[in-house]
């Protein structure tokens, strides 16, 4: 048994984020606007090679600004990834608007483009195409950018890009949340860098995001009064949690590093047990690893991914299920779900048989090997 809890991910400070939060009590910038916030916006963008950057209390508020931004409102419909956390699909409700959920790839665990293509087909048969594609990116892997992009823009419609999971990553050369017309990201607390709760918009179309500032402050008019012309949010990141997002953007390159050598010792541990796959990388990408996860064969083994976390928990160690998918959530039932052809589910078999690791960046490797012990001796 492990004394200290071993944490899936949990924040890990970078030294000067402190530094950061104390000068927004020094000049008494603690409301959501303020130097920090102004500089951790800019990092975003310098980082992520983008125009413009807004940043938002949450990354479902980033979200919920997008669509609101792409146009969409009541019954309008929305296609989705099945395979993510509920923030990725509560927005497209709070519009008043219907999730059309799509089913993942086994190549990148994200919305498969053969099920996408099929929606569309069937979604412009009935003269109801969607108002924007919300394409997840999980556990920090980009989907296939690519081939949805190709499949969107053939028929016009925007993508917003759910990157909540994946900062840092990359794919064909160009990094992860600046594929559509806007993306997003999370910097929640168990996420690859943390504000302790906050998010980030962004957009390469700059008068998008000056909208999407006004949008987040109440859009609150241009006028000596309080006028306001249109619906708009309490949305807006403190100036506080912004500080801390400074100092976490200065080491986030090494808690991408850190993520992947954590993952590469699973791979590695594993290697002989075949029934363990991992998660696979995509070709021309880089993963940022986030979460390490991996599909528990149930063709090749008798244990299942509950057996793995009742081992670890025996240990104190924290490990979770793959998300459960959008289209099985009671919340969700009524609504549509396609996947590349009828009767085939792949995010449910990545749910029923998937578990993600502790990925923690402040877990030593002598703690790791004992990740890894217990999970071979189920074996």
């Amino acid at each position: 048994m492990m004394q200290e809890r071993v944490f899936l991910s949990s924040p890990h400070m970078g030294g000067n984020e402190e530094k950061y939060v104390k000068e927004a009590f020094d000049t008494n910038w603690i409301a959501p606007l303020g130097k920090n916030v102004n500089e951790f916006e800019k990092q975003i963008r310098e980082y992520t090679g983008v125009n413009a950057s807004c940043a938002t209390g949450s990354g479902t508020g980033a979200i919920h600004l997008a669509l609101d931004l792409v146009g969409v409102g009541r019954d309008d419909i929305v296609f989705c990834s099945s395979l993510t956390f509920v923030a990725s699909a509560n927005p497209i409700v709070y519009l008043g608007a219907k999730p059309v959920f799509i089913d993942s790839d086994l190549d990148s665990w994200n919305m498969d483009p053969k099920a996408l293509k099929r929606a569309f087909e069937k979604y412009s048969a009935m003269n109801q195409l969607p108002k924007a594609v919300v394409i997840v990116n999980l556990y920090g892997q980009s989907a296939k950018m690519d081939e949805l992009k190709a499949i969107c823009d053939e028929y016009g419609v925007p993508i917003v890009e759910d990157a909540a999971e994946s900062l840092g990553a990359e794919y064909q050369g160009k990094m992860s949340g600046t594929f559509g017309k806007f993306g997003i990201f999370s910097f929640n607390g168990n996420k690859i860098i943390t504000t302790s709760g906050g998010g980030m918009l962004v957009s390469d179309d700059e008068e998008a995001i000056k909208h999407a500032l006004k949008k987040a402050t109440q859009a609150r008019d241009n006028a000596p009064h309080y006028q306001h012309s249109e619906l708009g949010y309490n949305y807006r990141l403190s100036n506080i949690s912004a500080g801390i997002g400074r100092g976490q953007m200065e080491v986030l390159d090494l808690r991408v590093s850190q993520k992947r050598e954590i993952f590469d010792r699973y791979a590695d541990g594993f290697k002989d047990i075949k029934a363990i796959e991992m998660m696979p990388e995509l070709p021309n990408s880089k993963h940022n690893r986030w979460l390490s996860a991996a599909v528990i064969n149930p063709e090749l083994t008798d244990v299942t991914y509950s057996d793995i976390m009742a081992a670890l928990n025996e240990h104190n160690i924290e490990s979770r299920p793959v998300w459960k998918p959008m289209h099985l959530q009671p919340f969700f039932e009524e609504c549509d779900f396609i996947s590349e052809a009828d009767g085939i589910d792949h995010s449910n078999y990545l749910f029923d048989h998937g578990i993600c690791l502790p990925s923690d960046t402040k877990m030593t490797k002598e703690v790791q090997d004992k990740v890894i012990e217990v999970i071979k001796g189920l074996f």
